[in-house]
């Protein structure tokens, strides 16, 4: 009986320890995460002073935007460092939504395959910069899976205004010139699905 008791205190006390092992890793790994995640960001918003606009240049024509580099500083370098790397070249704007939005930014749009559109992003995720920017017409702003997985896909705003996104998606910038050329591509014909039927390319984006 005594045995027993001995080897029951025994497998408690190793579980206790197991326990206490996870929790302490898991702190651990918090910590590492949460500053691995600052110097990410401190990284990228290092980006803003490149530059302080772009000029997508598609095959619809171009579209001139400004940022907002005190608003979103990280969004704004993110954008600014995959811009400068050509990760954004031959990528489609792969939905679009009339008198609503025009969506891009996804590397797998570049296969053929319509079904991988909109599934795609940079390889890492960031953290939402939400501020008092409204998403109305001609803003640019993060496209995303729900709070904090800001990636690549953009959109940029044609309705006047959508009061129901506010504060969900993270706004780094406007259209300045080239707003007709986001109109045309409003309205091209899309299948279901909201996929243009025929490409719409982002064949390269422009530091100013």
């Amino acid at each position: 009986m005594e045995k027993k008791n001995g080897i029951h205190w025994g497998v408690f006390l190793l579980a206790v320890v197991v326990l206490i092992a996870v929790f302490f890793l898991g702190y651990i790994f918090k910590n590492v995460s949460t500053e691995g995640e600052k110097n990410v960001g401190k990284e990228l918003a290092s980006k803003t002073t490149i530059s302080n606009g772009v000029i997508i240049k598609t095959n619809f024509g171009n579209i001139e935007l400004s940022f907002f580099p005190d608003k979103a500083p990280v969004t704004v370098g993110n954008f600014i460092k995959l811009s400068e790397a050509g990760f954004y070249n031959g990528t489609l704007f792969h939905r679009v939504i009339k008198d609503f939005m025009i969506q891009g930014g996804d590397p797998l749009s570049k296969q053929s395959n319509w079904a991988l559109h909109g599934t795609g992003g940079p390889g890492y995720t960031f953290q939402d910069e939400i501020n008092d920017e409204k998403l109305v017409r001609g803003v640019i702003a993060m496209a995303n899976a729900g709070p904090n997985t800001n990636g690549s896909q953009f959109f940029i705003v044609t309705a006047e205004e959508t009061p129901w996104l506010d504060g969900k998606h993270t706004v780094f910038g406007r259209v300045v010139s080239g707003m007709d050329v986001v109109d045309k591509i409003s309205s091209v014909e899309v299948n279901e699905q909201n996929h243009p039927l025929q490409d719409v390319v982002i064949e390269q984006i422009v530091l100013k």
